[in-house]
């Protein structure tokens, strides 16, 4: 499939170029605004580790994470599907529920002040309960 026909994503080399970096840096404990999510995928039920970013929000209860390539993405279905997720972040593991995803504009007013303007931009959000 070339580049031309991706509905939505970012570009297969970017995301190669790029994942062993994500990866070494999601999750840590002195590497806050980057996560791991552990999930399932809907079909297969192949195990995945996805890092992802996450956006402080002003309640300690919710994890928010931007969408920046929209609410199709694959991860985001994924666990929407599951109900439920794990989440490696700030070096700890974290369980979380009823996922779903949301507008940018709920995004927003769940976010800390500082980082509104940045998820704003995004088309879409899942938000969280940490359980």
């Amino acid at each position: 499939m070339n580049e031309s026909n991706r509905t939505s994503g970012p570009p297969r080399w970017l995301v190669q170029g790029t994942a062993p970096f994500a990866r070494a840096l999601s999750g840590r404990r002195w590497f806050p605004l980057w996560a791991i999510v552990h999930h399932r995928g809907r079909r297969s039920g192949t195990r995945y580790s996805t890092p992802v970013a996450v956006v402080p929000t002003e309640s300690q209860e919710l994890i928010l994470i931007g969408l920046p390539w929209g609410r199709n993405t694959n991860w985001a279905r994924n666990v929407v599907a599951a109900g439920s997720a794990t989440l490696t972040w700030k070096g700890r593991e974290h369980q979380t529920t009823a996922p779903r995803v949301i507008e940018a504009a709920e995004a927003a007013a769940l976010a800390k002040p500082f980082f509104r303007n940045v998820i704003r931009r995004f088309p879409a959000a899942i938000v969280l309960h940490r359980s």
